[in-house]
This record gives C-alpha cells, sequence and structure tokens, in this order.
C-alpha cells in the first residue's frame, strides 16, 4: 500500500566483530570498537533507520576489543571493561551518523535495552528456574537483567550526537513481563527443544527471547506511533 521495503540486517554489536557471522565461544570474540564500515554499507540510502544492540555484549565483565585489522586480532586486542568497549563501539556508530547521514533524508531511531530474566529471586520466587513457569506479569521490577551503566551510556552518546535520533523506550515495560519469554518453547541452533531439553528449564530455558506474538508486538506500536 505504500511502495515500503521492511529489511532486517544483524549486525549484533553495531561495529564489526569475529562473531558476525559464526556465533563463537564468547571467550574467543574480539570487538572492531573503531569500524562500522563492513555493516553500513548497507545502512546508506533508507529513509528510515531502527537500531538497537545490548544483549550481546554482557557476556562478561570485560571484552576483547581491537583497533585497526584483524589479521593480528589474537595477539594485538586489549581488554576493556564492557561499559567502556560499548561507549567506544557506540561512539563509532555515532560518528557515521553524524558524518554520512542526511537528517532531512533518513529519520533515526534507536531501541533500549530488551531486558533478560534469569534470576527469579529478583521477583520473589526463590525456587523458580528463571522465567520458567511464569504466567503473570510482575508488578514491580528493576533486575539486573537491564544494566543502568550501559543505559547511562547509550544517553550519553546519544546526547552529544549532532543528528536526532528517536529513542524508542521499551526497557521498563518490558521489565514487568518474566512471562513473555519463550521459555522451553525457543529453539536453539534452528531446532526446537527436546523432551529432555524441555525437562531442564533450570539449563534450557530461553529467558532472553520474547514469544511471539508478545512484548515486541507493543514495541512496534510505540515505533509506529512515533512515525
Amino acid at each position: 500500500e505504500y511502495n515500503a521495503t521492511i529489511e532486517f540486517y544483524w549486525a549484533p554489536f553495531l561495529i564489526e566483530s569475529n562473531t558476525d557471522i559464526d556465533v563463537l565461544d564468547p571467550k574467543k570474540r574480539i570487538l572492531k570498537v573503531d569500524s562500522v564500515a563492513k555493516h553500513s554499507k548497507h545502512w546508506e540510502g533508507a529513509d528510515i533507520l531502527a537500531f538497537n544492540t545490548y544483549v550481546w555484549w554482557m557476556s562478561g565483565l570485560r571484552l576483547k576489543t581491537l583497533w585497526g585489522s584483524f589479521v593480528n586480532g589474537v595477539e594485538g586486542y586489549a581488554e576493556l571493561d564492557t561499559a567502556v568497549a560499548y561507549q567506544i563501539g557506540l561512539k563509532t556508530w555515532a560518528n557515521w551518523i553524524d558524518s554520512t547521514l542526511n537528517p532531512n533524508k533518513t529519520r533515526v531511531f534507536f531501541t533500549t535495552i530488551s531486558p533478560i530474566h534469569t534470576r527469579s529471586e529478583e521477583w520473589g520466587k526463590t525456587d523458580g528456574l528463571k522465567c520458567f513457569n511464569e504466567t503473570k506479569p510482575v508488578k514491580k521490577l528493576w533486575g539486573s537483567g537491564s544494566d543502568k551503566e550501559m543505559m547511562s551510556v547509550v544517553a550519553g552518546v546519544l546526547k552529544k550526537m549532532k543528528v536526532a535520533v528517536t529513542v524508542v523506550n521499551i526497557t521498563q515495560l518490558s521489565e514487568y513481563r518474566v512471562d513473555a519469554h519463550s521459555s522451553i518453547y525457543t529453539e536453539t541452533g534452528g531446532r526446537l527443544l527436546n523432551d529432555e531439553e524441555k525437562a531442564d528449564p533450570g539449563r534450557y530455558a530461553d529467558c532472553i527471547h520474547w514469544c511471539l506474538p508478545g512484548v515486541p508486538d507493543t514495541w512496534n506500536r510505540i515505533f509506529l506511533a512515533h512515525l
């Protein structure tokens, strides 16, 4: 009806990394914090760009980071605190936005943290198995799945950008929905869990991704309201 094309582009860190395509052991992950060129060539020309990046960064307190070529990455990386690496990476992305895009032609959005719910004790279920068997939202929660330091990094980078970025704030409303994750009905490696895996939700319940239809539909309504 509107002659529109919608595209999804996979760049879990926005910046380049050695796990953009093949998901490797997080211990082997190296982030190229000074470049988005590999990905950004696919973003040019869009009328609307909606970005987000968070949960892939949360694989540890420190991350292996690299400036320059991946050729000597194994020897040439430095370890930085996660929030510091996140800030540098976002600044690289922000610099590309400011130096490349025409704000009169392209609208830019950034979606805030999608929280995870892996610690049931945070919402009063000391005997719980992460989000497994949760059937109702909680009335009050700010758990460890939404890192406030990482949120402040986003706010600080966006505040200094020349191009106006519209923030789609989905974090607080999603925090309440401990019941809305795919849990044991997830898929991993392109397949659904088998019966043995379903019987071990403490290990296999997926409390990161969301059921569809579900919470992401609300995110889309907020996004549509901005549009």
